[in-house]
C-alpha cells in the first residue's frame, strides 16, 4: 500500500502581478522619452558616472508598452542623439535598438520579478548594448575610450527601481493605488 500524500493545503504559486495597471497614455510615453532625452542633451552628460537617461525610458518602456514604444523609436531617438553630440552617425541608435529589442525579447521574464530582479535583468541588457556601441566607436576611431563606461551602466542599472516607480507613479495614483 503506498503512503498517503497530504492535500496541499496552500494553493500554489501563480507568477502574475498582484494587480495590473493599465496602459499609461501616449502622451505620457512621449514626454517622459522627450524629458529624458532633453536630459542626455546636458552637458554633463558625458561625465563619468552619469546615467543615460534616454537608454532607461527606452528600456521601461519597451518592457512594460512594447507595442508603443519599439525598435524605431529607439532608432530615431539614437540617430536625433547622434546628430546632436556630433557622433558617429548611428552609434547611439544601434545602442538603443539594441536595448529595446532585448527589452521587448524579455519582457515577459523581467516582469515576473519584483524590482531588485527587474534590476538584474536591466543591467546586462544595458552593459551588452552600450559594450556594442564602445566597440563600433573604438573600431572606428582606432582608439579605446577607457573603462567608465561601465561606471555609468552600473549607476543607469542602479536608478532602475526609481525610475520604474517614477514611471509608474501617474498610473498607479490614476488607478487609486495603494503602493503610490
Amino acid at each position: 500500500m503506498p503512503p498517503v500524500v497530504p492535500a496541499r493545503t496552500t494553493p500554489p504559486r501563480v507568477m502574475t502581478p498582484e494587480r495590473l495597471l493599465g496602459e499609461a497614455p501616449l502622451w505620457f510615453i512621449a514626454l517622459t522619452l522627450f524629458i529624458a532625452w532633453l536630459l542626455n542633451l546636458l552637458p554633463w552628460g558625458t561625465w563619468p558616472g552619469v546615467p543615460d537617461f534616454f537608454a532607461i525610458c527606452l528600456v521601461f518602456w519597451g518592457v512594460h508598452t512594447p507595442r508603443r514604444v519599439g525598435v524605431t523609436v529607439a532608432f530615431v531617438g539614437g540617430l536625433l542623439l547622434d546628430v546632436h553630440n556630433a557622433a558617429l552617425l548611428g552609434e547611439h541608435a544601434l545602442a538603443y535598438t539594441l536595448m529595446v529589442y532585448w527589452a521587448i525579447v524579455l519582457r515577459s521574464r523581467v516582469l515576473r520579478f519584483g524590482l531588485v530582479g527587474q534590476t538584474l535583468h536591466v543591467f546586462p541588457i544595458l552593459l551588452v548594448a552600450t559594450a556594442a556601441m564602445v566597440l563600433v566607436r573604438s573600431l572606428l576611431e582606432l582608439a579605446w575610450p577607457g573603462w567608465w563606461w561601465v561606471v555609468d551602466v552600473v549607476v543607469a542599472a542602479a536608478l532602475w527601481p526609481l525610475a520604474s516607480w517614477l514611471l509608474q507613479l501617474p498610473q498607479e495614483l490614476a488607478s487609486g493605488g495603494d503602493n503610490a
